[in-house]
């Protein structure tokens, strides 16, 4: 295992600190920072820093610590899915998404995940360990530098619960909005959580106008707590209302996920049921066909039952939408990625 010290964990202040520990002139901290953040996560390729310098800085630091070890193009729609190696040698995966407006990135906070949700692809490979601040934004700047364009959205919803790794995951959001990194506006960012009460009351209180989407996949606490163990610590009612008080906090609207499987969630009477427990919220739900995963015995909802769902919503006043499948055939679809094996 590789333990030099990564540069993109530290700030700019703690880079210059390091660097005038090591002997060298403080002004070369604004010269590496800006490789950094333009992607270059190759020391030896700061072609401005002496070459004695990036030989010691080689030495003791990496940038980043992860290297694409297999990238899949989907041939339906052009995304791309990145299998990443760790310094460690664990792998992880992000997800590339053109839309009308950019490109938008799906990235992984922890290798694996210790939520255990039954119709994912991370469940049942456990929880490894939280990802870095460096690892979060090489995921971005590898991504970057790959297709030779800028990433203006960000979507944290990849492997891992980010709630989970909350500390990093905030500096993370921190660091890219920043205008000498990737000046990338917190209201083109989006966190996921399947419904960690006590952190979604946090972020609330956090002052930054990221977007919070939360997975709910069920319209009461017997389907959620047989699809999501998180659900037996938090029931659905304890969840709306940290809900409610996050947008009565931040006057945002959240996102509500919800997986339509097929003859699980996916009744006229379960619709109803979600519709009277979300009327009058500010909130929008997203419908998610529910993608096939090898491993569970789950299957999408019919188009017809998926329509009839959204309508139902729709009559209740309650914004509605059913997600756009991109990847589907790379395994890059919501819910298909998995700390996978290169292969």
């Amino acid at each position: 295992m590789d333990n030099r010290s990564d540069l993109l964990d530290m700030t700019f202040e703690e880079l210059k600190e390091a660097l005038t520990a090591m002997g060298f002139p403080a002004y070369r901290a604004k010269q590496i920072h800006q490789w950094l953040y333009s992607g270059r996560l190759d020391i030896n390729e700061m072609t401005n820093l002496p070459k004695n310098m990036r030989e010691r800085l080689s030495g003791e630091f990496i940038a980043g610590g992860l290297k694409i070890a297999k990238k899949l193009v989907s041939e339906i729609d052009g995304t791309r899915k990145y299998l990443f190696e760790l310094k460690d040698g664990n792998i992880i995966e992000s997800v590339l998404m053109k839309y009308r407006y950019g490109y938008s990135v799906c990235l992984s906070t922890q290798v694996g995940c210790r939520m255990g949700c039954a119709f994912c692809a991370s469940a049942g490979l456990g929880m490894v360990r939280n990802l870095t601040v460096g690892e979060l934004l090489a995921q971005v700047l590898a991504i970057s530098n790959d297709i030779g364009e800028r990433i203006g959205h960000i979507v944290l919803m990849g492997i891992g619960e980010p709630f989970d790794n909350y500390d990093n995951v905030l500096e993370f959001m921190r660091r890219i909005n920043r205008e000498d990194t990737l000046n990338i506006s917190f209201r083109k960012m989006t966190v996921s959580t399947c419904g960690i009460v006590p952190r979604i009351l946090e972020f609330a209180r956090e002052g930054i106008p990221v977007n919070l989407s939360v997975s709910l996949h069920a319209p009461n606490d017997e389907i959620r707590q047989r699809i999501m163990p998180i659900a037996r610590k938090w029931s659905f009612d304890e969840l709306l209302a940290a809900c409610k008080e996050y947008t009565k906090i931040t006057s945002r609207r959240i996102t509500y996920e919800y997986s339509m499987i097929e003859n699980v969630n996916d009744s006229a009477e379960h619709a109803k049921m979600l519709a009277e427990k979300l009327k009058g919220t500010l909130c929008h739900v997203n419908l998610i066909p529910v993608n096939k995963v090898e491993g569970t015995a789950f299957s999408k909802s019919s188009k017809a039952r998926i329509e009839d769902f959204r309508r139902t919503l729709e009559k209740y006043g309650i914004a509605v939408t059913v997600r756009r499948e991109l990847g589907s055939d790379i395994m890059a679809a919501c819910g298909q990625l998995r700390r996978n094996n290169i292969t």
